[in-house]
């Protein structure tokens, strides 16, 4: 049996993004006959013990800088990692000087070919991060044939690649789900139709966009509504300034951090789903939005093209009116056209499984383990 380590400490109190992916790789590998032990936050061990059967070591600092400087000087060296076959850093850092091979997950590379939409210490840091992992790690986890292809592009040489997709719960992303007692505890009216838009609110995410094409298919719908469910992100002011000024601001929603258990009943019940993004290395909120039969709009040329297949309109990368197009002809379909829209939704979904993912993973340590030998 191998014994795996996997570093959970940026994890968020919020899951979301990213976070997601992590928490289900707790879950899910011990599951699956792997040792694992988990590295978490001080204090942050008894959420993981919830979530996961795996030995779990809440070592790590808390504060954001002293955990990546733990991770980065500390780390290699601690006897957290004796004993291990793998090291597994999920989120592009890893320990210098680690005494067993390291798998590391690249996630996107638009740190390097989008900049402008990360905080500038964040880029500073995470460019040298992945570059380090790119020559260091033993293998690198790709989540996505699009991010594969900016390693090529953007780093260079690097380690080899393991492409790993995302995965959905379909279980719980499903069309059909027992939803009454998540929409009474959210008091939200289910009856009002509304697109829904899930994710972080910050300029990649689109929702600049979203707002200018909810202008143009509000107004030809009068009882529409536009549901933003996220957390604030990095520049969100701007894009709350927008809301506040938006001609249609009356039937915008903004919902905040959705809770898990109302996630699925927000898609199931939208008229459409939205997600605009710009840029991403995946896009697991429109996989979520198609197992649960929903109806998607999201940006050709992107990740979300390639998750999504056919199953999706699409509009080009930033133009509202296409997006609004979309929206209009998403919104308005009923009976047969929708049902066929949702079948097709979920029968690309069904494609993305986390044992899928999992297989994938196994291959990258074992990979690992190999090079280690």
């Amino acid at each position: 049996m191998m014994r795996l380590g996997l570093d959970v400490s940026a994890v968020p109190d919020r899951v979301a993004g990213a976070g997601r992916y992590i928490v289900e790789l707790a879950r899910r590998l011990p599951e699956d006959g792997t040792e694992v032990t988990l590295a978490a936050r001080r204090g942050d061990g008894e959420r993981w013990r919830s979530w996961s059967s795996a030995s779990v070591r809440d070592v790590v600092p808390a504060h954001r800088p002293l955990r990546l400087a733990y991770e980065a000087t500390l780390l290699g060296r601690a006897p957290l990692l004796r004993g291990l076959d793998v090291w597994h850093g999920p989120h592009y850092t890893m320990p210098r000087g680690a005494p067993v091979p390291v798998v590391v997950t690249i996630h996107d590379l638009t740190l390097f070919t989008h900049p402008q939409y990360h905080e500038r210490a964040k880029v500073r840091f995470f460019q040298h991060a992945i570059a380090y992992a790119a020559r260091h790690a033993a293998v690198l986890i790709a989540v996505s044939d699009w991010t594969a292809a900016r390693l090529d592009e953007v780093v260079g040489e690097h380690a080899p690649v393991v492409v790993a997709p995302h995965g959905v719960d379909l279980d719980r992303f499903s069309p059909q789900g027992d939803d009454e007692a998540a929409w009474a505890a959210s008091h939200l009216d289910r009856r009002r139709p509304y697109v829904l838009f899930v994710g972080t609110l910050e300029p990649r995410k689109g929702v600049d966009v979203l707002l200018a094409a909810f202008a143009e298919v509000g107004r030809a719908n009068p009882d529409l509504e536009l549901w933003l469910a996220g957390q604030r992100g990095w520049h969100a002011d701007a894009l709350e300034a927008a809301v506040a000024s938006h001609p249609l601001r009356e039937r915008i929603v903004p919902l905040g951090y959705v809770a898990d258990d109302l996630l699925p009943a927000l898609l199931r019940g939208a008229r459409a789903v939205a997600y605009p993004s710009r840029v991403e290395g995946f896009g697991l909120p429109v996989l979520e939005a198609l197992a649960c039969g929903a109806p998607v709009a999201t940006t050709a040329g992107t990740v979300m093209a390639e998750v999504a297949g056919s199953a999706a309109a699409l509009s080009p990368v930033g133009d509202a009116a296409a997006l609004a197009t979309s929206l209009e002809y998403l919104t308005r379909l009923e009976g047969t056209q929708r049902a066929h829209v949702a079948a097709r939704a979920v029968a690309q979904a069904q494609t993305y499984t986390w044992e899928r993912s999992l297989r994938a993973h196994r291959r990258a340590y074992q990979m690992a383990e190999a090079r280690g030998a």
